[in-house]
């Protein structure tokens, strides 16, 4: 058993249908504690959160990056790990993300889904397409040798907190790794592997509105921070 301090952190908006295979397949020996962070769910969110021992905190502002950096400001471990809530992403490889940072001093571990298994249906062409893309960028810019942008990560929080994140959407995961890039940080990736979501499609990848959305705040947050010195 690892013996450390971190916080899970996750954010969901009317996830009743996933989140409580998600938090049952979580190991909560290796956490101090949950957060779930609920955008104004409509549903049994945040009652199936609170029955798996979940601290609840609400955040009525819209976006991805807002809703992260509220579970950020209210996390009391000092490692945050982020998973969504749709079950596409698997609890139980938490450890493969914490442990880098615990027995290997590493900054922030990276879980690449297209490094690992991805099952079929889970991820859609333009999704796929957009991750090498973003990544590929990160690479020639950034010198960072990443094969994926996926959320599903673990980060120091004193760290984290010294970057200043600004992107409140959904490019805060990608202003996460061109800011530490800049840093200088150690940063590590791991394969993981990538389910299809359980319940619904992808309020992102499963639109046309989100799949542009996401590429356009993606792309614009690897060029801005791309002359950036840290």
């Amino acid at each position: 058993m690892l013996n450390l301090d971190a916080t899970l952190v996750i954010p969901a908006l009317d996830e009743e249908e996933s989140l409580g295979y998600v938090l049952e397949a979580v190991d909560m020996d290796l956490l101090s504690e949950i957060i779930l962070v609920d955008g104004g769910s409509s549903d049994r969110t945040i009652d199936i959160a609170r029955e798996h021992g979940a601290r609840v905190v609400q955040e009525p502002r819209r976006g991805y990056g807002r809703a992260c950096a509220t579970g950020v400001a209210h996390a009391q471990g000092e490692i945050v790990i982020f998973l969504d809530a749709d079950g596409a992403d698997d609890p139980s490889q938490i450890p493969n993300l914490i442990t880098p940072i615990i027995k290997e001093g590493v900054d922030m571990v990276l879980g690449s889904r297209l490094a690992g298994n991805i099952y079929p249906g889970a991820m859609p062409w333009h999704q796929k397409f957009g991750n090498q893309l973003s990544a590929g960028l990160i690479r020639l810019i950034y010198g960072l040798p990443i094969s994926d942008l996926s959320p599903f990560r673990s980060v120091l929080r004193s760290k984290l907190l010294e970057l200043d994140m600004q992107e409140m959407t959904y490019g805060w995961p990608t202003e996460m790794i061109t800011k530490s890039a800049r840093k200088g940080w150690r940063i590590q990736e791991v394969p993981v592997d990538y389910h299809p979501r359980i319940g619904g499609r992808s309020k992102i990848s499963g639109t046309v509105r989100g799949t542009i959305l996401a590429t356009y705040y993606i792309l614009r947050t690897i060029i801005k921070y791309s002359g950036s010195k840290g």
